[in-house]
């Protein structure tokens, strides 16, 4: 059986189209695979891991510090309730604990008043630089030192704080004592302040015979209107024409 030479060339074309289709398809398929994002064959498939952003964090607990049990103190003030005008005296403040935390009594001094109460103190010492700080305000007498004073403050000392006073003239006078605490943190070296304690006094001022300030200028006139009348010029001769008189009247 012969094939034709027609038949023969037909046959070539049908399979160059079939072949043609073939190439084709197998180029549309890849194409619509890499658009699509095609899953990887299964034997290629792997677990994937959280992020760690998904991954559950375990929280740090907040740490509140327990509040520290105060300090308990003795604050004193020593001072004269009275003095002459132009003398110079002191006024003390002493704030004061013993070794074991009991209260320590103040002995009380002849002629000066005395006055005590109990601070409390926080007990920071640990964490902070403690300063005591006073400042005493009386208006119109000589105080040395007139600015603040300041003292550190450790677990169980005492501290003492002293001023010369000097009034110039008689009167009463009123003052103010202030304390503070000043707090300086040991790690940030931030700074807090506590008002403590602000104790009031008075002071008599009385001239050198100790009289009050009334009495010594009643007691000024009364000397001024005897001096003049003592100093009366003709007054010597007015005595003794008196008792003359009275001697003859008598013989």
């Amino acid at each position: 059986m012969q094939i034709s030479n027609r038949t023969l060339i037909f046959s070539i074309l049908i399979g160059l189209v079939i072949l043609c289709g073939c190439a084709a398809v197998y180029f549309l398929t890849s194409q619509t695979f890499q658009h699509t994002g095609g899953a990887p064959p299964p034997g290629n498939v792997q677990a994937t891991e959280s992020l760690p952003s998904d991954l559950p964090t375990a929280e740090s607990p907040n740490v509140t510090a327990l509040p520290a049990l105060p300090e308990r103190r003795r604050l004193t003030l020593e001072f004269p309730p009275q003095i002459r005008a132009g003398d110079s005296d002191l006024v003390r403040l002493t704030l004061e604990v013993d070794d074991l935390g009991n209260l320590t009594p103040t002995a009380e001094i002849s002629g000066n008043v005395i006055t005590g109460q109990v601070v409390e103190i926080p007990n920071l010492y640990e964490t902070h630089n403690v300063i005591a700080e006073t400042r005493f305000d009386i208006a119109g007498m000589e105080i040395k030192p007139a600015d603040v004073v300041s003292e550190p403050l450790s677990p169980g000392s005492s501290v003492t704080f002293y001023w010369s006073i000097r009034p110039p003239e008689v009167g009463v006078y009123q003052g103010t004592i202030w304390l503070h605490l000043r707090f300086v943190d040991k790690s940030s070296g931030a700074e807090s302040r506590k008002a403590v304690s602000a104790q009031l006094l008075e002071i008599e001022v009385v001239n050198f015979l100790g009289l009050s300030g009334d009495l010594a200028r009643t007691t000024g006139v009364v000397g001024s209107i005897v001096g003049t009348v003592i100093g009366f010029p003709f007054l010597e001769d007015i005595l003794k024409f008196v008792f003359k008189k009275r001697n003859k009247q008598n013989k």
